[in-house]
């Protein structure tokens, strides 16, 4: 008699995240749900339309061992009703979703969050530690921060164990945001004005995302209910060193000219890409030392992610 294989309902399936670390869990030996807004007509897909604190979970939580929530409200333009969508989806609509969790009986939540927690800079600081006071910036941040708040009291109460991860930018094929936009320009061959900024900056690929979460799915803790992680690649690089071996990968020559990083700050805040400044100008390193002491390891470089990221083939 064959063994069951273990259930992972995964919220966001349809996503970036989603169309790798789907597969990823597939090839490591699990049975997945993927929790849909629109239909697509894929295997294991249920039904659950938009996020939030009146979703019915029922049916899409029957029999699940796990939820990977990766679901979440990231880009919305910032009016009267941007503080009440990133509570319905980010907040309220995680901690009803956790709390059907644990009702039906699941045992592991793995909760994709953000390292804006922590704020958009060390700059002048020690790399951001897990037990540093959270400050988030932005809606987006807060949003993270008050769902991590309510998953720590409602892991209390429960026996779920929940893992946070706390991610800076993700980057693979499908990526959305500033990756793409850098990669499209590095291929065209266009000049960048970043030669003269010298910053440290952590990314993270989705590979080794992906590898996390099967980890820590892998190899529960057997001590306290809520564990928080900062996750990245090894590497710390500048942002001229990150275009550069992303140009590497590209097969193309990083082209950087030389602008005063106060000037570029200012021409990127008159356009009203001020995410743009803070996610190539600042620095942002992250103290990965906790992920590591799991047992866990990257399990691809810089330029093994980047590489993957630019070939354009999703998993």
């Amino acid at each position: 008699m064959s063994e069951t294989k273990p259930l992972a309902l995964v919220t966001g399936a349809s996503g970036f995240l989603g169309r790798h670390i789907v597969p990823a869990l597939t090839r490591a030996g699990w049975s997945v749900r993927r929790a849909v807004r629109r239909a697509d007509g894929a295997d294991g897909e249920v039904l659950i339309g938009s996020i939030g604190p009146e979703t019915d979970w029922q049916a899409a939580l029957e029999g699940v061992d796990a939820v990977v929530h990766l679901a979440a409200r990231v880009h919305y333009k910032n009016d009267e009703h941007a503080v009440q969508l990133y509570r319905d989806v980010n907040v309220d609509g995680t901690l009803h979703l956790a709390r059907s969790a644990a009702t039906a009986g699941v045992r592991q939540f793995i909760f994709i969050s953000t390292v804006l927690v922590h704020g958009r800079t060390n700059e002048g600081r020690a790399p951001f530690r897990e037990s540093d006071v959270p400050t988030p910036r932005g809606l987006y941040g807060t949003s993270k921060a008050e769902a991590e708040a309510g998953l720590s009291a409602l892991a209390r109460d429960s026996g779920m164990k929940i893992s946070v991860i706390r991610p800076p930018l993700i980057y693979g094929a499908g990526a959305k945001g500033n990756f793409p936009l850098l990669a499209r320009a590095v291929r065209l061959g266009l000049p960048l004005p970043f030669a003269a900024i010298r910053n440290r900056r952590n990314f993270l690929s989705v590979q080794n995302l992906s590898s996390f979460i099967l980890y820590r799915l892998g190899h529960p803790d057997p001590g306290g209910n809520f564990e928080i992680f900062l996750l990245a690649d090894r590497e710390r690089v500048s942002t001229p060193e990150f275009i550069a071996c992303l140009a590497r990968a590209s097969g193309k020559s990083s082209r950087l000219f030389r602008m005063p990083s106060e000037l570029l700050g200012a021409v990127l805040r008159m356009m009203g890409r001020q995410d743009m400044h803070d996610g190539l100008i600042g620095s942002l390193e992250l103290d990965i030392s906790k992920a590591i002491a799991t047992g866990w390891q990257p399990q691809v470089t810089l330029e093994e992610g980047l590489r993957l990221a630019v070939s354009d083939q999703e998993p």
